[in-house]
């Protein structure tokens, strides 16, 4: 159950960054990937960590069956970043609900 409302969250994040025109065609270079920074902030956006990073990390974990997080707290920078653009508040509800389901007791 976990798996498929996490399933649910990530596919209605890409939805709405697309929406949003946040999905980006171009991958962000190999230095920015590596980068070491939280949430890769000195290297790419925040919407481009989500789809290069933080997406494809959660649905490798979902298909490998492997223990999702258990303390998440992304949406804190999902406000921090968009809290200013009204367009966006559905992204940044997205993430509350995400780490309100990660973070509950199992």
């Amino acid at each position: 159950m976990l798996y498929l409302k996490t399933t649910e969250l990530l596919d209605k994040l890409e939805s709405e960054l697309r929406l949003q025109s946040l999905w980006s065609s171009e991958n962000p270079s190999q230095e920015a990937m590596n980068d070491s920074s939280p949430f890769s902030c000195e290297a790419m956006p925040f919407e481009n960590w989500v789809q290069f990073i933080f997406i494809p990390k959660m649905k490798d974990l979902i298909d490998r069956g492997q223990a999702l997080p258990t303390n998440i707290a992304i949406a804190p920078m999902a406000h921090h970043v968009w809290s200013s653009k009204k367009n966006l508040h559905t992204l940044i509800l997205i993430f509350d609900n995400l780490d309100t389901l990660l973070s509950e007791q199992r």
